[in-house]
């Protein structure tokens, strides 16, 4: 008799941040579905997903999965994995698709998050009020960023976990909605380190360089690294680029050097992550995968 597929799906978000206390909590949700049956039933679902979350799972052989009409890529092992972004709401649903092509559904309720209101003085006016001949750069470097997370490196890189780019005080969270010189900006997506000037940036896992650009009018000198499966890192305001897009990396390897370049006002890292087009939150992937 055939045994029944799983799909087990292992989430750790963030009940509560403040400079002192950071509270995770355990998803585990293990979800049952029938063969050739049109419902999925949930075994155990113990929290909802939070904004800003990571989804890493495992399902039976021969089943697809998408997620916000994504098809997900699936391991030799049955692993997978997809984000949840900042303002996500609702409910995420996750699509299985059995091997005659019947569909089930589980959705999980997202939970919001309060993020915090950063006042951030000092940084260059033009980067907070910028004029036509830099709105030109801007959608440039923006065409940029996303040609080089259009990726699907079909390796799970990520599996390997990660580390932190740096080590620094963390001056910036991700989430926190930003407010430029007295204007309001777009939230904030990553996590800032202070560090010195020429401090050695290294990967935090392994994975291949998809941008290298030393002058994107926000973010300065910046790298995107691809983990695979749609997971990235980006490294913001370096002084140095030290890598060409096409390089691979391996956990340490030093690929650029911290400064304050584009909208910054002083020496620091800008670490930010994402599955595909989707921004999450770094801190969260570094304790659902630390490294091995």
């Amino acid at each position: 008799m055939l045994s029944q597929p799983k799909i087990i799906i292992k989430v750790e978000v963030p009940l509560m941040m403040s400079k002192t206390c950071r509270l995770f909590a355990f998803l585990l949700i293990s979800i049952s579905p029938q063969l050739f049956s049109d419902t999925i039933d949930p075994i155990e679902v113990s929290l909802d997903v939070f904004q800003g979350g990571i989804v890493v799972g495992k399902v039976a052989p021969g089943y697809r999965l998408t997620y916000s009409d994504r098809e997900l890529h699936i391991s030799s092992s049955g692993t997978f994995v997809f984000g949840v972004g900042r303002d996500a709401s609702g409910y995420a649903e996750l699509k299985v698709f059995e091997r005659n092509d019947a569909m089930s559904s589980k959705k999980i309720e997202i939970v919001e998050r309060d993020y915090n209101i950063q006042y951030v003085e000092g940084v260059p006016q033009r980067t907070v009020t910028p004029t036509e001949t830099d709105l030109t750069k801007i959608q440039r470097d923006a065409e940029l960023v996303k040609a080089a997370r259009k990726h699907e490196l079909v390796e799970p890189l990520f599996l390997e976990g990660f580390v932190r780019p740096i080590q620094g005080q963390i001056t910036g969270v991700y989430g926190s909605q930003r407010i430029y010189n007295g204007t309001p900006g777009r939230p904030h997506y990553g996590i800032d380190y202070a560090a010195p000037k020429g401090s050695n940036v290294v990967a935090p896992a392994p994975g291949i360089i998809r941008l290298s650009e030393s002058d994107l009018f926000y973010s300065g000198g910046t790298i995107i690294l691809d983990h695979g499966y749609g997971i990235s890192s980006s490294f913001l305001h370096l002084s140095q680029v030290l890598v060409e897009v096409g390089d691979r990396v391996n956990f340490g390897d030093v690929i650029g050097l911290v400064g304050s370049t584009g909208r910054s006002t002083g020496p620091h890292l800008d670490w930010r992550m994402n599955w595909f087009d989707v921004r999450i939150d770094p801190e969260i992937v570094l304790d659902v995968l630390p490294r091995k």
